[in-house]
């Protein structure tokens, strides 16, 4: 994976400006207790080690010991007061800045289109916009802490020693150097062993997601141990990976301790060295001890941080990878004012292939006129549902215009189409809520008998009553507490309170029993009164009393009438008439 650092703080950056107070904040404040206490304290104590040992009256050094007291309670009282400052502007600037990203990245989401989602793991894409503000928030710790405490200290330190020992300044400056070089060149190698890693940990999370969300065929088809082998495979895989960046990360360790080792042995000897020769007092041997623990500490430190922060920019990449993902489906950058009130719908020489190249239509033409019911039938890939994509938008023609009441869809804004558009697909998947809020969806401010009268209208409100909570029943995630009719019949209700002037059922009835699709067909014909309707339907007892049924084959229609005028042709949909009643004509 290549990692882009510009592009991951195009999108980090307009986030955290908007706080730039707090983040301001963050850095005067630790800046602040750092200097005072990493680098002014050791002074202090290097003053009172050369006092205790000069050779002036124990009254002096008293009376100079306490003004040092004096000043040391100062310097704690500031440096305490700096790290304060700092951890609540940081808890404030990171909080802050955590919901923002939280918000970004679920709206740059769902900008893409259905075939984006359809095409990838829900479960990976949770994972990775979890981890990318999971990341930012390691990140941001990282720079506020161990890299900006590492840059002070070690600026302070070199500058105080270039003052008082330069020999040992050019030492440390120089080592320092080296051990920093060496610490990238292992970071550049193992950004490659982490963005193996958080793959590996992308697809276990896609897998879980996906054998959970399927658990119901797991269970049919008795494939627990087919299931288990498979998911410990795909762990196994991980684990490895895993344990690569850890071994890599376990390798610069070695190399870092032993340069840290090495300088410590050698600034101690030449440390005593210069006492020896009169040229280092007490006091300088241990400030200098205090200075090459602090600056060890804080480089050693910095080393992993710097690690840590380059996997968290990979764990980042993933998603921008996504926000950086073209949107297939665009709105036009000025879009027109919504006029559709009819539901005149025209395809005009409508082609449509997906990307594989398979073509679904070929030159598609329909005219359907405000109030008509027109069903949609044909053998499976004839183009049936791939027409009801186009008119909402799922997906594009790629040439051709559907033109509603005088508008071409393509010049209006997706959401604002949709809006005059009821559709109830043929596998209704509900969200993890209460059944009111499930029907309200299409209408927020839906009053409470609203609702209810949907829901009798969709026969509904017999079975919601008799839960123990009612209306208020969590119907569990996609639904799952419900039976496949009862969801069905829900999202019917849901269609009926939007009350759009253009309703499309795809297969609407397709879960339901018999006695509960004959009521839901008495439902249809009041939903239907003025509004234009689009059928897709395999059972075709649900289409029998359509105004205008069209036979689709191979993306083109080929037949075209009312149900008794198709039966009594003896073509395709008498075929599949004879096959689906027993070639019983009914009513």
């Amino acid at each position: 994976m290549k990692i882009s650092f510009r592009r991951i703080f195009h999108y980090l950056w307009p986030e955290m400006c908007r706080h730039s107070l707090s983040f301001s904040l963050i850095f005067a404040g630790y800046g602040l207790g750092v200097i005072f206490d990493d680098i002014v304290k050791p002074l202090i104590y290097k003053e009172l080690i050369n006092l205790f040992s000069s050779s002036a009256g124990k009254d002096l050094i008293l009376e100079q010991a306490m003004y040092m007291v004096v000043f040391l309670s100062l310097i704690v009282v500031i440096y305490n007061l700096g790290f304060r400052i700092g951890d609540f502007a940081n808890s404030y600037f990171q909080s802050k800045v955590m919901k923002s990203l939280y918000d970004f990245t679920f709206n740059r989401l769902l900008e893409h289109s259905y075939h984006f989602f359809s095409s990838n793991f829900s479960g990976s894409i949770i994972t990775k916009s979890r981890r990318f503000v999971r990341s930012y928030e390691t990140l941001m710790d990282i720079v506020s802490f161990p890299i900006y405490f590492s840059l002070i200290v070690f600026l302070g330190i070199i500058s105080i020693l270039f003052f008082q020992a330069p020999l040992l300044a050019s030492i440390f400056l120089f080592w320092s150097l080296l051990y920093l070089g060496i610490t990238f060149l292992f970071i550049r190698k193992k950004v490659n062993y982490d963005a193996i890693e958080a793959g590996a940990d992308s697809m276990v999370s896609a897998r879980l997601a996906d054998s959970i969300s399927n658990i119901l065929n797991i269970k049919i088809f008795s494939s627990d141990q087919r299931e288990k082998a498979g998911f410990q495979a795909i762990t196994s895989d991980e684990e490895i990976k895993r344990r690569r960046a850890w071994n890599f990360g376990n390798l610069q360790n070695l190399a870092q301790a032993a340069m840290m080792g090495a300088l410590q042995v050698f600034v101690v000897y030449l440390s005593i060295y210069l006492w020896y020769r009169g040229d280092l007092s007490l006091g300088m041997f241990a400030m200098l001890q205090a200075y090459m623990i602090n600056l060890f500490g804080f480089l050693w430190n910095l080393g992993h941080s710097l690690t840590r922060a380059a996997k968290s920019l990979t764990e980042m990449q993933e998603v921008i990878d996504i926000f950086d993902t073209p949107i297939d489906i665009l709105d036009s950058k000025n879009p027109e004012k919504l006029r559709i009130k009819e539901g005149r719908i025209i395809f005009k020489n409508i082609s449509f292939a997906y990307k594989n190249n398979n073509p679904v239509l070929d030159d598609f033409n329909l005219e359907i006129f405000p109030g008509e019911r027109v069903g949609l039938v044909g053998h499976s890939g004839a183009g049936k549902s791939t027409i009801t994509k186009l008119l909402l938008r799922f997906a594009d023609t790629s040439s051709g215009s559907i033109v509603i009441d005088g508008q071409n869809i393509k010049n209006i804004a997706q959401n604002d189409l949709r809006s005059v558009v009821s559709y109830v697909p043929q596998d209704s998947i509900l969200f993890h809520r209460t059944i009111r809020e499930n029907i309200a969806y299409g209408k927020s401010d839906a009053t409470a008998e609203e609702i209810e009268m949907v829901a009798k209208k969709a026969f509904a409100h017999e079975f919601i009553v008799k839960l123990r909570r009612g209306y208020n029943t969590m119907v569990g995630e996609r639904g799952v507490k419900l039976s496949g009719g009862e969801r069905q019949r829900i999202a019917i209700a849901r269609a009926m309170l939007k009350n759009a002037p253009i309703i499309v059922l795809d297969e609407a009835t397709s879960s339901l029993d018999s006695v509960s699709e004959a009521h839901i067909q008495e439902a249809f014909v009041e939903l239907m009164k003025g509004k234009t309707t689009i059928v897709v339907a395999h059972r075709l007892s649900t289409i029998q009393k359509m105004d205008r049924i069209i036979v689709l084959e191979n993306g083109r229609i080929i037949e075209m009438g009312t149900h008794r005028e198709l039966v009594s042709r003896n073509g395709i949909y008498a075929d599949l008439w004879n096959h689906q009643s027993g070639g019983f004509l009914s009513d």
